[in-house]
């Protein structure tokens, strides 16, 4: 395969996906609103109950809406993906093509990210519009730190997309995902451990939350902290890639690949 082929490749995975949004965008005007909502009714009730007290935690209530909002788009995006396809019936013809399910996977995958980073400030944006707020958003230092950060949601979303061809339906199973979600933006706020470096999104919360509020530029921040970033985002990836093809060759064996 030369780089011509793989243009084709990736300029005909762009074209399908954004003709599904086009065609269903109702489906994704609703995420949005579904998610404004939500940060809407958190931060609404709790200056009724708290009053002026609110205002003390609302930076990192905003920046961690931000991140959830990302890293659940990518993650959904991902898992959604290989489950769409079986329903379609068009999943056999993916491991058929000349390239293979992993790279078509793998350029759907980084046209999720973008989308997910695009539609996470969006978000952002009218989050900070309803609080009046003000935050510190250098794209050189928020964009890198958030697809990196997003990344080990992509290899979650992989590990689910890999059951969902065993198991079929497990819509209600990986919903539960984004209330872990929810608990891994929040823990380094929680917890003062090592250990959150190695759970996902957890430290590109920590590092997104300092960027954002306190206006740390990207190459102001420790070699070692970035370092850990991009290793936590490539180990999840990398794992859940040898997870994502031990499940097919298990689909294959059994027979259930084209089944839904």
């Amino acid at each position: 395969m030369n780089a011509a082929q793989y243009g084709l490749l990736a300029r005909a995975v762009v074209e399908k996906q954004l003709i599904l949004l086009r065609r269903y965008w109702i489906n994704t005007a609703m995420m949005l609103v579904a998610s404004y909502l939500f940060f809407a009714m958190i931060f609404f009730g709790g200056r009724a109950v708290g009053g002026a007290g609110i205002g003390d935690t609302l930076d990192g209530v905003v920046v961690g809406f931000f991140l959830l909002t990302a890293a659940t788009a990518a993650y959904f995006d991902v898992a959604g993906n290989v489950m769409r396809e079986a329903q379609w019936g068009t999943l056999e013809q993916l491991f058929m093509s000349p390239f293979g399910i992993g790279r078509v996977m793998a350029i759907k995958s980084a046209f999720n990210v973008a989308l997910s980073a695009a539609v996470a400030f969006a978000l952002l944006a009218v989050m900070l519009v309803t609080t009046d707020r003000s935050l510190s958003v250098d794209p050189l230092t928020v964009v890198p730190l958030l697809v990196l950060t997003i990344l080990s949601a992509v290899g979650l979303g992989f590990v689910f997309a890999g059951l969902s061809l065993l198991y079929k339906r497990i819509e209600n199973v990986s919903q539960l995902m984004q209330f872990s979600f929810i608990a891994l933006i929040a823990a380094p706020a929680a917890v003062d451990s090592p250990a959150i470096v190695a759970l996902p999104l957890s430290h590109g919360s920590a590092l997104l939350s300092r960027a954002m509020t306190d206006g740390v530029r990207l190459w102001e921040f420790p070699v070692l902290d970035l370092a850990l970033l991009v290793g936590n985002g490539l180990a999840y990836l990398l794992v859940s890639a040898v997870a994502f093809s031990v499940l097919v060759r298990r689909a294959r064996k059994l027979g259930v690949m084209g089944h839904y």
